[in-house]
């Protein structure tokens, strides 16, 4: 046998029985000369492997480190919930059957957001029980298909973390679902939904809408100018995708959109419930209101800002436009029309699924490439299988390579 195909066999086996292989080399060949020679090679070929595969573990240990999960419920810290959607930590992993006090509360939440219809009434206000029944178990799970989660019907960690979680104040259940014949590029889905009836602005094209800033709902902290130069960004990016413009006016009474910061009950049927929790809520076409809850700590940039409850404001004013123009919440977590939004965070690109879904109502911008769009979710979203499939690859690369050295010497 020549000294490559022993050595190719030789390679076969030490991946499997090294120590074994040692003592076969050494009982076919007594030469004292070969057997050394061979066990020096493979003496080699394992330090290198050692070394390599050292390098690569810590490279893996790095990305793992970088995706370690969330906190539980439980451990998040308090200061940055809501104060009574952070009460809802206790019902984690709470079983189907049991009888927990202020699982009613929660109930109301299910029901805000339209997931739960009540069983009764008491003097117009609406009441549930605090019991985990087949109804709630129902509304668990559609509640998971509506906002991405795994669907299991319990209130597991993921589940909680998003119900905690600040959000827009309009209800994820009345919506028009997304065309099911919409053509399906790069094998995407789309999630996105629309109001009831698919409502849009029927102005004359090309559309231009106005916007105005209330002159008597306002922040104390935050200039005129910061706010307005948030909500020029936010409005310019929903225009870069469709042929709708938009340009601010002084006359509030007569813009097509209105814009405030108001706190609690304001008079819209929908009333804020202090820091976090509800962020902000917009209506559908053509009504044009877009109210934002004065009790949050908004903040322009958040490196400026050291508030743990702070909240970007071009995030929530590009998402509540996108209900403005008229889309619903979307499924896709990294959409901008995803409901929810942790504190601290700030997401201000718009992602395929919202394109599709506002171009589907008005067209598309001439001057927009969806494909560009396309590379940069593709990225965004698989960026670390990428990078792990690319380092797998280059592993096994280099162990070819060293394979290589061995049988030349």
């Amino acid at each position: 046998m020549g000294q490559g195909a022993l050595l190719c066999s030789t390679f076969q086996a030490i991946t499997i029985h090294p120590p074994i292989l040692i003592c076969f080399l050494c009982s076919k060949h007594p030469s004292s000369a070969v057997t050394t020679t061979h066990q020096t090679q493979m003496v080699r070929f394992f330090s290198y492997v050692t070394a390599i595969s050292f390098l690569f573990f810590l490279q893996l240990l790095s990305y793992s480190l970088a995706a370690r999960p969330a906190p539980t419920p439980s451990e998040m810290a308090t200061e940055t919930l809501n104060a009574t959607w952070h009460n809802f930590s206790k019902f984690l992993d709470a079983p189907r059957g049991s009888q927990l006090l202020g699982m009613s509360d929660l109930k109301l939440y299910f029901h805000r957001f339209g997931y739960l219809l009540p069983k009764r009434k008491i003097n117009t206000t609406v009441t549930f029980s605090d019991e985990f029944d087949e109804e709630f178990e129902s509304a668990v799970v559609e509640y998971q298909k509506r906002l991405g989660l795994e669907t299991t019907g319990k209130l597991d960690k993921d589940t909680m973390e998003t119900i905690m979680a600040p959000r827009c104040g309009m209800s994820d259940a009345a919506v028009h679902p997304s065309p099911a014949g919409l053509t399906k590029q790069l094998h995407t889905t789309q999630h996105f939904s629309y109001f009831y009836g698919k409502p849009r602005w029927t102005r004359p094209s090309p559309i231009n809408l106005s916007y105005a800033f209330s002159p008597d709902h306002t922040l104390d902290y935050l200039t005129s100018k910061q706010v307005k130069a948030a909500f020029a960004a936010a409005f310019a990016r929903w225009a870069a995708v469709i042929p709708v413009s938009f340009h601010p006016t002084e006359d509030y009474r007569s813009a097509d959109v209105t814009i405030g910061f108001f706190k609690g009950d304001h008079g819209d049927g929908e009333p804020f419930d202090g820091v976090l929790g509800v962020l902000g809520h917009a209506f559908s076409p053509e009504n044009g209101r877009f109210h934002l809850d004065a009790s949050e700590r908004w903040a322009v940039d958040l490196s400026e800002e050291k508030s743990k409850v702070a909240v970007d404001l071009e995030s929530v004013a590009t998402h509540e436009i996108g209900h403005v123009l008229g889309l619903a919440h979307s499924s896709v977590k990294e959409a901008i029309m995803y409901p929810s939004l942790k504190p601290r965070t700030k997401k201000v690109d718009l992602r395929i699924d919202d394109v599709e879904g506002v171009q589907a109502l008005y067209g598309s911008n001439p001057n927009f490439k969806l494909s560009s769009l396309y590379e940069s979710d593709m990225y965004s979203n698989g960026t670390r299988t990428t990078t792990l499939t690319y380092l797998n690859r280059h592993f096994l690369l280099l162990l070819m390579m060293l394979l290589l050295i061995v049988i030349r010497q």
